[in-house]
């Protein structure tokens, strides 16, 4: 295969490709930047093993490879803290904003997930590959694809209640602290006992009796 051959070749993956590449590197790194930086590095990759090869058997499964492995050998190096940026991301809207929280709390909690497994969940159902061809894509067996899923599927849902649990104890001590204060009822005053009139005096009689009137 002529250089020429290869440069045509590898110049229409690329246009064919790119979009959805870049899609599974941000899911790979949740920042769009950052997986523009990483599909660059992979193309390179991709293109040096290319020229190298004459060709690439299976080049989409390849690309994803190449992507993965530098996204998690990049994820061991880098510090993931906060990224500075110009635009501030846009606000949840009015409509279906309690789903929007949800996808926004579990998309976070993707990310906080180990490299490995946040890969394996990426390529299971974002990209909707079988266990079997994300095996093939990390290199590991279908095994492990299962086990990695069940764990990191199982940290979400941990994570996920936790985090409603919390939410609803700090909406109940809210709604408690609105509550406006229980007055006591106060008992009533005893009432005073009643008593009994006295009885009328008894007017003795006159001396003498009564014969003499």
């Amino acid at each position: 295969m002529t250089d020429r051959s290869v440069e045509d070749d590898f110049r229409e993956f690329v246009a064919a490709r790119s979009p959805a590449l870049l899609r599974t590197a941000y899911l790979l790194t949740g920042d769009w930047a950052t997986a523009e930086d990483l599909l660059q590095t992979a193309l390179t990759k991709i293109y040096l093993a290319w020229r190298r090869l004459g060709e690439i058997e299976a080049v989409e499964p390849y690309a994803r490879r190449v992507l993965v492995n530098t996204s998690i050998s990049w994820w061991r190096r880098r510090w993931h803290g906060e990224r500075p940026t110009e635009v501030l991301p846009e606000r949840a809207v009015a409509d279906r904003v309690d789903e929007q929280l949800e996808r926004d709390a579990l998309w976070r909690h993707v990310q906080s997930l180990p490299a490995r497994q946040r890969a394996v969940l990426v390529l299971r159902f974002y990209e909707d590959l079988s266990e079997a061809q994300t095996a093939a894509i990390l290199d590991i067996s279908t095994g492990t694809v299962k086990s990695q899923t069940s764990r990191a599927l199982s940290t979400l849902r941990g994570r996920l209640g936790a985090e409603r649990a919390a939410e609803q104890a700090r909406v109940d001590a809210l709604a408690a602290q609105a509550e406006p204060p229980k007055i006591p009822r106060q008992a009533p005053p005893p009432s005073a006992p009643v008593r009994a009139p006295a009885p009328a005096p008894r007017i003795p009689a006159p001396a003498g009796g009564l014969e003499g009137r």
